[in-house]
């Protein structure tokens, strides 16, 4: 009784000593995220409604975005910390992926199924509920032509990225290392360049004046100087598709050769070697040994570049706007939602390119998947 009674008295007193105990600790890892939650929400009110100088808005979204995303990491971990080992350790992953998850969902999946909901109903978005607009996704002539024309980019546009960036990389491979850097960046370089930036170049490029004006665009000078007469090639059906293309080939083709031509480099050189020394040709060696041994890169990389085929819209939007037969699916989907204001039209054509798109995606992650799982 007496050793009970002078542990009782030993027993520290007071709220800071209660935080040290079990029970205190599970109050702090659930009171702390509230706080941080609360805090960050405050914050981001500030951001939205304040009419503060822009520099110290700017300030405050920083240290908000960076201090804000540690703080939440912390106090999710926090709270983690208090449960059982085997729970904990089911858990701690998601402290990491579950922001992600959340943008994903918030940003992603959940406007994908209000752009669903929306493709059935009319107009200005509101019911009676039908196919009206899908109706119109694949009867319509803008659609076909869209269909058409994005067909035409997927063959064509891939085929010549694809194709001209393994043929650089074969080269570049082959010149002097002290030039190989040079030519790569020379190449890779188009890919700084935003779409609209390309687009602004090119006009150029294509750019007509009547017969008899001074030429400022490069094609129509040079075929000026050799005694031919200028042409609108933006106008002329169907081969502008093509020069719209063309924009296209010289943005991505450096993309494939980079990836292209570090695939090369893995290729042993014993191994071309022995077909050299069995009496194989360049051309042969091309075919028979480079061109297998690379097939997964080139898929992969033909597969990322038929995504932003099917994808593709500010060249179309930038250069003709869609009109003189050039329309794509983007495009149609833009201009039902943006200019026509026809939100069930636009919700229904974005549906129907998310499911052309989705094949090509699942492909990709299948494949990532399965390299990664052979390292």
């Amino acid at each position: 009784m007496q050793d009970q009674y002078l542990e009782k008295v030993d027993e520290p007193k007071g709220f800071l000593p209660w935080l040290g105990t079990k029970l205190g600790r599970q109050a702090i890892s659930l009171i702390v995220p509230l706080v941080t939650f609360g805090v960050l929400w405050r914050v981001f009110i500030f951001l939205r409604d304040s009419q503060s100088p822009q520099w110290i808005t700017a300030i405050v979204a920083v240290v908000w975005g960076v201090g804000g995303s540690a703080a939440l990491y912390f106090a999710a971990n926090l709270v983690i910390e208090q449960l059982p080992p085997a729970l904990k350790g089911r858990l701690v992953p998601f402290v990491f992926v579950g922001p992600a998850i959340a943008i994903l969902t918030w940003y992603l999946f959940l406007p994908t199924l209000r752009s669903f909901y929306a493709s059935f109903l009319d107009a200005k978005g509101q019911g009676p509920i039908s196919l009206n607009n899908y109706v119109y996704a694949f009867t319509s002539n803008a659609m076909l032509e869209s269909f058409r024309n994005n067909l035409i980019w997927l063959v064509v546009g891939t085929g010549l990225s694809v194709g001209f960036g393994l043929l650089i990389a074969v080269l570049a491979d082959r010149t002097d290392p002290k030039f190989e850097t040079v030519i790569k960046a020379l190449i890779f370089m188009p890919m700084a360049i935003s779409m609209v930036g390309a687009s602004v170049i090119w006009r150029f490029v294509y750019e007509f004046r009547p017969a008899g004006a001074e030429q400022i665009g490069l094609l129509n000078a040079v075929l000026v100087g050799l005694g031919g007469e200028p042409q609108a090639w933006l106008l002329l059906r169907p081969w502008n598709t093509l020069f719209l293309i063309a924009i296209v080939v010289w943005l991505q083709a450096g993309y494939a050769m980079v990836i292209i031509s570090a695939a090369i480099k893995g290729i042993p050189a014993e191994l071309m070697e022995a077909g050299r020394t069995d009496g194989a040709t360049e051309v042969q060696v091309f075919f028979r040994i480079i061109v297998p041994y690379i097939r997964g890169t080139l898929v992969t990389v033909s597969t990322t570049i038929i995504l932003f085929t099917l994808k593709v819209f500010d060249v179309v939007l930038s250069m003709t706007g869609g009109n003189f037969g050039t329309q794509v699916i983007a495009n149609e989907q833009f201009s039902q939602m943006f200019r026509a204001y026809n939100y069930g039209r636009g919700a229904a054509i974005a549906i129907v390119l998310l499911i052309l798109v989705t094949p090509v995606m699942y492909y990709n992650l299948r494949q990532f998947a399965r390299q990664t799982e052979a390292f």
